[in-house]
């Protein structure tokens, strides 16, 4: 699944973690490992009009984004060797950094994408647009986004993965993903269904409310028998798992929530975005716990979700 990982680095603690992982991950499991990075060139709209009417302007700019791009490039290259890393390409970039790393993903036919979170913190990641954000959106592969801050300098791995299912066929993907992954490196692997709740709502008539009570046990017995049915399935498949755990609110929040309580390592989600619009528009789970998870978050993009 990952015989291409593609990390994209740009010299923050976010990135020089990004690259320990995808060393690990890359020599785990066979993978060819390619290094971008992407020296963002502005627009040319940011200049006065003299310039933009040049027309060698634009070209220029890119010449010298890519000429810088390069001077940081061998340096970073460096650090992924130092650390283990067996580099098989490497890519020097100038332009908008989120395009960019999606269309030499595309190129390469890339599996899997690593790259930093550059959210510091609650406010940052409630507010983040960031590069990672986007290209977990927009890539055609799975995305591992690792966040800098919980482990200091400590790998992540081989803790704990914690795998959220919803049915979906990106979540059978991710499965896919989480099984390989937690087999390679001999990771626990949890799973986890979290099943949307309302507050109980002020019925006048103490019957209706009996009603609503019936109706979310019945719903809860079917999400408990739906997440064992899946865990018996990866089981039955070769993977092992630790535990699966049935959580009753808000999705996002308790799949974020449970990840910190297990001090996972990585979270894998599948993405819900299903096709250009959906991915322009996404404000779904697995964008919000790419912005508060606490761990790296990988994630994966399911074959018909295009």
């Amino acid at each position: 699944m990952f015989e291409i990982v593609l990390l994209a680095v740009d010299g923050s603690p976010e990135s020089d973690r990004a690259a320990r992982m995808a060393v690990e991950l890359a020599n785990v499991l066979g993978s060819e490992l390619h290094v971008v990075h992407v020296v963002d060139v502005s627009s040319v709209y940011a200049y006065s009009g003299a310039i933009i009417l040049d027309p060698e302007f634009k070209e220029r700019m890119r010449k010298r984004g890519k000429s810088e791009a390069r001077e940081r490039l061998d340096e970073q290259v460096g650090k992924v060797k130092e650390a283990g890393g067996r580099v098989a390409g490497v890519h020097a970039v100038a332009g908008r950094p989120d395009a960019e790393i999606v269309r030499l993903a595309e190129e390469l036919g890339a599996g899997l994408v690593v790259l930093g979170s550059r959210g510091f913190g609650p406010l940052k990641r409630a507010v983040m647009g960031s590069v990672s954000g986007s290209v977990a959106r927009h890539a055609h592969c799975p995305v591992l986004v690792v966040r800098g801050d919980g482990r200091g300098e400590e790998n992540y791995l081989p803790g704990r993965i914690l795998l959220a299912l919803d049915g979906s066929e990106d979540a059978a993907a991710a499965a896919n993903a989480a099984a390989e992954i937690s087999g390679a490196i001999g990771s626990e692997l949890h799973v986890v269904h979290a099943l949307p709740t309302e507050p109980r709502p002020p019925y006048p008539h103490p019957f209706a409310g009996e009603g609503w009570e019936a109706g979310l046990e019945r719903a809860k017995h079917d999400a408990r028998a739906f997440v064992d049915r899946r865990a018996e399935r990866m089981e039955a498949e070769g993977a092992e798992v630790k535990d699966a755990h049935l959580a009753l609110g808000e999705p996002d929040h308790e799949i974020v929530k449970l990840g910190e309580e297990l001090d996972a390592a990585i979270i894998v989600i599948g993405s819900r975005g299903l096709g250009g619009m959906r991915r322009a528009l996404m404000g779904s789970v697995s964008d919000s716990v790419v912005r508060h998870a606490h761990c790296p978050v990988l994630v994966i993009r399911g074959e018909g979700s295009g």
